[in-house]
């Protein structure tokens, strides 16, 4: 383990001259779909839930890819320039349980890979995929497989883009502090239909759902005074889509904050630091890890006032396997200020069992 963090910790670069760079240009699509591995820190993320008659799962697949900064002998296949990891987990909501698994090498040998032309990403047998749908770009195709013998679940599911493309921030420049180079290239695809198979003890289970993607990727994601983040991505039943984050001190006040907004068939909102305030709520402890995570949220923003709730508590992943961090990430519920239920998606808190360094 303390390899692995040396080893992403050498990847430091000269960040600032980049980020203005990538702050000046435009997203270019669909080679902006594909891997860029020039910057320090990249993931896919992809989350959702899943419905079958009367039951529902949450589920998500991230892969991540990290540079390294070490240089081997040119073009050899042996260079170590690039890591992936990988992180799937299924939440039951009917057992109660949250099932989870990763994975980590070193990019080339036929073994993990990530297209730098458009999203195309594997790890040994687990993949995602993005095709045009329909001939058209940027409307999406995702494809997602996991097989998880040792956490007993698989799915592979189709997750067909219904909106346009979200570009995060200004333009898909998400500024994640005060700094120059305190940023990230970010876009999203919400509301993201989707069908396939899910897998539960031998037993394939035809689903349907609505998802989320993030495509991230950064040389200075996190400013040094923040220990993690909060963040929602929200898919409304209207078919709106919320983002909101911030990134955390030690004492649980703000270093940075930031999300956006968009109605079906409108221009996002993109919102400013101090348009966007967390307050935690009722707190549920890890008996694993000893950390406290808030399992329900007052989030404030232009948008209006919401209530993020967890639809299971224990939904910490203790990934010290492979990216090094332990922690949560669920399915949850989105409410509006009366109380009443508008929407579902994922909330992701990191930070909490210990300082997050990318």
């Amino acid at each position: 383990m303390h390899r692995r963090s040396l080893l992403i910790g050498l990847a430091a670069v000269p960040a600032l001259a980049r980020a203005l760079d990538q702050a000046r240009s435009a997203l270019r699509f669909p080679v902006d779909f594909g891997a860029h591995p020039l910057t320090r820190t990249e993931w896919w993320y992809l989350t959702g839930s899943l419905d079958a008659a009367a039951q529902r799962w949450g589920f998500q697949v991230t892969f991540f890819r990290a540079a390294t900064g070490i240089a081997g002998a040119a073009g050899s296949r042996f260079e170590p320039s690039q890591l992936l990891f990988a992180h799937a987990a299924l939440t039951d909501l009917e057992q109660g349980r949250l099932r989870h698994d990763q994975r980590i090498a070193r990019s080339g040998f036929g073994i993990a890979r990530a297209r730098d032309d458009d999203t195309d990403v594997s790890l040994r047998d687990w993949q995602l995929r993005r095709a045009p749908q329909d001939g058209e770009l940027p409307r999406s195709r995702y494809t997602a497989r996991v097989v998880s013998d040792s956490a007993g679940f698989a799915f592979e599911l189709q997750c067909d883009a219904t909106q346009p493309l979200l570009l995060q921030g200004d333009g898909g420049v998400s500024k994640k502090g005060s700094a120059p180079d305190e940023t990230s290239r970010y876009y999203s695809e919400p509301q993201l239909a989707v069908q396939g198979s899910l897998t539960l003890a031998g037993r394939a289970i035809a689903v349907r759902g609505r998802a989320w993607l993030d495509h991230e990727w950064s040389d200075a994601f996190i400013p040094p005074q923040a220990v993690g983040w909060d963040w929602i991505g929200m898919n409304l039943d209207d078919g709106s889509a919320l983002t909101a984050f911030r990134l955390r001190r030690a004492d649980g006040s703000s270093v940075y904050a930031g999300g956006s907004f968009r109605r079906a068939g409108e221009a996002v909102r993109a919102f400013s630091p101090e348009d966007v305030r967390f307050t935690p709520g009722r707190v549920w402890v890890s008996a694993a890890s000893r950390a406290r995570y808030p399992v329900q949220w007052q989030i404030e923003t232009p948008a209006g006032r919401f209530g993020v709730a967890a639809l299971h508590d224990d939904q910490e992943l203790d990934s010290r396997g492979s990216t090094g961090a332990i922690y949560w990430e669920g399915l949850s519920e989105l409410f509006d200020a009366t109380g009443r239920r508008v929407g579902t998606g994922y909330l992701e808190m990191t930070g909490y069992a210990a300082p997050l360094r990318l």
